[in-house]
């Protein structure tokens, strides 16, 4: 009943929404001599935060319609090369046609994570990387949308997801999990190996991946702890209702996870409205229009599985699966001791809220035959969670790092003469 009051609240609140967008528009009408008052600009302002935050906001567009290689602009055109029931393979192909010199680019796949948010989260992340790379990214589709007919979607299927691209896009592919992919990433490698395919991955970037949540749990992790599985079905799972195409199927409701987002800064996000509402009064559209811009984005959410978000819980939080070595895909047991062929670099945030320091570092503790000149970890000063895969210092301090580690470790070493010559460093500093 949870997602039907939701709806129901949705359609209730709609006509004030419409009320207040129209009496925005006039209150900021020329016309109007209100809308040269300080009475006007408030009232306006105060319409416009509210359609701001009643509004539901859909998948939003990546829009990397350029990128820059060797000083030259180049188009760049997304097509999706593999389609599953809950995934899409998507290609940002950089038509470099017109270029004296081709670029012989690795291959890298971003694995996005599932857990609230659509892929285009990472809209920055791939924007760094995309001069230095043949990019692709997993663009997970919303739950609600899946017909039942089309079957379950669980962390099983995750990583089976992840194998399938792997072996679409051929040997020599890198592969970077942001945040919550980092275990079935870990997974799905430590598989590949333990068959010594010929297309696991040739590195494997950990970017603030909860690989062992009992280093340094953050609030996130003791609460996933302190609650059963069955409290988490009765309190947040729910079933689709009409008229969306996944009618029926059991989910996390994309509300809910960000409901649960929002109350962990809920001061922040107050002030940030409020911040918002002052910009419109005072006629600073700039500012305003960047904090718009950055909650169409952080509002616009997705459905989980209800298999995939329950497993998640069991394995990643409460088991401790792959840590322990008691992990399975599919009764296979998952062995990170069989990676020797993939490289691995972990990255951290100083002041990440979300996955502590050191739980993404686990991962060199499981990969225990891979030699110490194929892994590296760096802790990034003065970031937290999102500013590991976005903002200045992930432009200007991390991103040349992982650039320069995936050259390095390119198996057909491409683009290796031109990575910077810096010393190694290793896991253990």
């Amino acid at each position: 009943m949870l997602y039907h009051l939701y709806e129901l609240q949705h359609a209730t609140i709609s006509p004030l929404r419409m009320a207040a967008d129209a009496s925005k528009k006039w209150l900021r009408n020329p016309a109007n001599p209100m809308s040269y008052t300080h009475q006007g600009r408030a009232a306006a302002a105060a319409c416009d935060v509210f359609t701001h935050i009643t509004h539901r906001y859909g998948k939003p567009e990546f829009g990397l319609d350029t990128t820059v290689i060797n000083g030259e602009t180049v188009p760049v055109t997304e097509e999706i090369v593999h389609s599953e029931a809950f995934c899409n393979l998507l290609h940002f192909k950089r038509e470099t046609d017109h270029l004296k010199t081709q670029p012989d680019d690795p291959r890298l796949l971003i694995v996005a994570p599932l857990s609230g948010h659509f892929s285009t989260l990472l809209r920055g992340t791939v924007e760094a990387l995309l001069p230095d790379h043949d990019v692709y990214i997993t663009d997970w589709i919303d739950a609600r949308l899946v017909p039942v007919h089309l079957g379950h979607f669980d962390l099983d299927s995750y990583i089976d997801y992840l194998m399938r691209f792997l072996r679409k896009l051929g040997p020599n592919t890198h592969m970077m999990a942001v945040c919550q992919p980092s275990v079935p990433v870990v997974a799905a490698a430590s598989l590949m190996a333990a068959g010594n395919e010929a297309c696991q991955p040739a590195s494997m970037t950990l970017m603030g991946g909860p690989i062992d949540t009992r280093e340094n749990p953050t609030e996130v992790n003791k609460f996933a702890k302190q609650h059963t599985l069955d409290w988490f079905e009765q309190h947040v799972i729910s079933h689709v209702p009409l008229p969306h195409a996944g009618v029926m199927r059991r989910v996390y409701p994309g509300f809910m996870q960000l409901a649960g987002f929002m109350s962990m800064n809920w001061d922040r996000h107050v002030s940030a409205h409020h911040d918002m509402f002052n910009h419109l009064v005072e006629g600073d559209g700039e500012s305003a229009d960047a904090k718009r811009h950055f909650y169409q984005e952080y509002l616009a959410v997705m459905d989980m599985t209800a298999e995939f978000y329950l497993q998640t819980l069991k394995v990643v939080f409460h088991e401790h699966s792959l840590p322990e070595g008691t992990m399975r895909w599919q009764g296979v047991p998952v062995d990170p001791s069989a990676i020797t062929k993939t490289a691995l670099l972990t990255v951290e945030g100083e002041r990440d809220d979300i996955t502590g320091m050191g739980q993404t570092r686990a991962a060199h503790k499981l990969t225990t035959n891979l030699p110490d000149n194929m892994r590296m970890h760096h802790l990034q000063q003065g970031v937290g969670h999102y500013g590991v895969f976005n903002g200045r210092r992930w432009r200007e301090q991390i991103s040349p790092r992982i650039k320069e580690f995936i050259r390095r470790h390119d198996h057909e070493g491409k683009g290796a003469r031109s990575a910077p010559n810096v010393t190694h460093i290793n896991a253990a500093e």
